[in-house]
């Protein structure tokens, strides 16, 4: 293939050499970290449910409240549009995008439990200020504590899976982190379904319920091991080792503790790992895993549906309570893709996964253009079937995305970056994806009310691009250890040209 880019074993370093057996204590200290997911797939879930709620309108937004009312069983592209609004779900994404240039500090010199822990707190604060806010600016506030909450455990929950996980299974270990968001999602879609139904505050229990995973992930953090990668990176050699033979089940790990001593002291070496980025010998981690593919898991416009899942079906003509239930649908459909891509990634690969999907999501999005242009417009009802058709179609794409973009966009950032960037490599990452996060969120709907239908055909041709991306751009990393992930550049078509030996020289 054009952008293959394959390693063969006998070209690694010391791949062959590395053993393992899957132990419970690998297990529990996985899932543990993995939780930090939850944090953020509760609140892709509660933010769009709770927006959708009259109570909560009533009390923030009357003007959006009334606009509603008076186009209830209508559709209409512009019945949420109001930027006031879209601020308090995109407040958390700007807040969370700078702090993870904290988070990446903390990362790499107090390791990346340090991380999980301060995120939790952060969490915990921001979800009691919106369950007992009275005012929109203390809304915002709590938003704001959310999003740091979610800055650093986004920058060190992938990172922590991958250097936690063998390299055979690191693709479905690191993927735990956007199973844990889909449940998240699935949980707090449910939620809201179940609070709507509690008049006057029903919101406040939505969004109260978010303490729950954030104090799970606290008092699990308390107990969880740090990974040997930052322990040898912080010259912890003795503790390192000792966590590395009990999570890899064996006591032969000098192979893999030879390849993190070697990037450890290139770490080391390294006093300023964000300008290190920027060399040309890092050029491919640059360009494909801390702009590229964050930028990109954004603008396939899933985490707009995710968010605005129940205010789009409303401004299709849904009800409010059909409209939770549709949502509830979709955070579903992501959820089973989470665990099609978790059974099959390190078989199939992640190229595989981004072109087959994204060539699907492009059908799915076209579909749902085309529909609407023919269906749907201001004071028309929308027909049962038609109304059916498009929630199916949503569900599809969302299965496309779910086994693709979703989780893809989260593991291969983080198997790119050799150890000596990979916490300021991550914390760009975090800062990207959450970038576009935001601005997709504050325009969103906006643009529908402008553009209409054409958003979906905007969001189709973006993934036209950004599979070209992949096709030419990404070597295939599944089953390369992470130490020796740096290798596939000196075979690459493209990136060779930038890169002698992918750590100590340059073209």
């Amino acid at each position: 293939m054009a952008g293959g880019g394959v390693v063969e074993a006998g070209q690694l370093k010391r791949a062959h050499l590395y053993e393992y057996r899957i132990t419970g204590y690998f297990v529990s200290a996985c899932i543990v970290a993995a939780l930090g997911g939850s944090l953020f797939g509760y609140d892709l879930g509660v933010s769009g449910g709770v927006t959708s709620m009259d109570d909560f309108l009533k009390d923030f937004f009357p003007k959006v409240y009334r606009r509603k009312q008076r186009h209830l069983k209508e559709t209409d592209y512009c019945k949420y549009d109001n930027q006031i609004l879209t601020l308090f779900t995109s407040s958390l994404y700007f807040a969370g995008l700078v702090s993870t240039f904290a988070a990446s500090y903390v990362t790499r010199s107090k390791g990346r439990r340090g991380s999980i822990l301060v995120g939790s707190i952060s969490f915990f604060v921001g979800a009691v200020l919106n369950a007992s806010a009275v005012n929109i600016w203390m809304l915002i506030f709590g938003r704001i504590f959310l999003g740091v909450g979610i800055g650093f455990g986004n920058q060190a929950v992938p990172l922590y899976l991958s250097e936690m996980a063998p390299a055979k299974i690191r693709g479905a270990v690191n993927q735990l982190f956007q199973l844990t968001t889909c449940l998240g999602i699935l949980i707090a879609n449910v939620i809201n379904y179940g609070t709507n139904k509690i008049h006057r505050w029903g919101w406040r229990l939505s969004l109260g319920l978010a303490t729950v995973p954030a104090v799970l992930m606290f008092i699990g953090g308390l107990f969880l091991p740090e990974t040997p990668n930052s322990l040898v990176e912080q010259g912890r050699l003795d503790e390192g080792r000792k966590v590395l033979e009990k999570v890899r089940g064996t006591k032969n790990v000098d192979a893999e503790l030879e390849d993190l001593i070697e990037a450890s002291e290139a770490a080391r070496a390294i006093k300023h790992p964000f300008r290190n980025l920027l060399k040309r010998k890092n050029r491919p981690q640059l360009v494909i895993g801390a702009l590229g593919i964050p930028a990109f898991q954004q603008l396939t416009g899933m985490n707009s549906i995710l968010f605005y899942a129940p205010v789009i079906f409303q401004s299709l003509g849904f009800g409010s309570g059909a409209a939770l239930y549709s949502s509830v649908l979709t955070s579903s459909a992501l959820v089973l893709a989470a665990l099609i891509s978790m059974a099959f990634v390190d078989k199939f690969g992640r190229r595989a996964f981004f072109l087959e999907a994204g060539t699907e999501m492009i059908c799915y999005l076209v579909a749902v253009a085309i529909t609407l242009a023919l269906k749907f417009g201001q004071g028309v009802v929308l027909p049962k079937g038609i109304g059916a058709f498009l929630v199916v179609i949503i569900c599809l794409f969302v299965l496309a995305y779910g086994r693709s973009w979703g989780p893809l966009g989260w593991l291969v950032p983080s198997e790119l970056f050799p150890l000596e960037t990979r916490s300021a490599g991550q914390s760009v990452v975090v800062c990207v994806n959450l970038l576009f996060t935001a601005l997709i969120a504050q325009c969103f709907l906006a643009a529908l009310c402008h553009l209409k239908y054409g958003i979906f055909l905007l969001f189709a041709a973006l993934i036209v691009i950004m599979s070209a991306f992949i096709f030419f751009l990404l070597p295939e990393t599944k089953q390369v250890p992470i130490e020796e992930v740096y290798l596939l550049w000196n075979n690459h078509w493209f990136w060779k040209n930038y890169v002698v030996d992918g750590r100590n020289g340059t073209a």
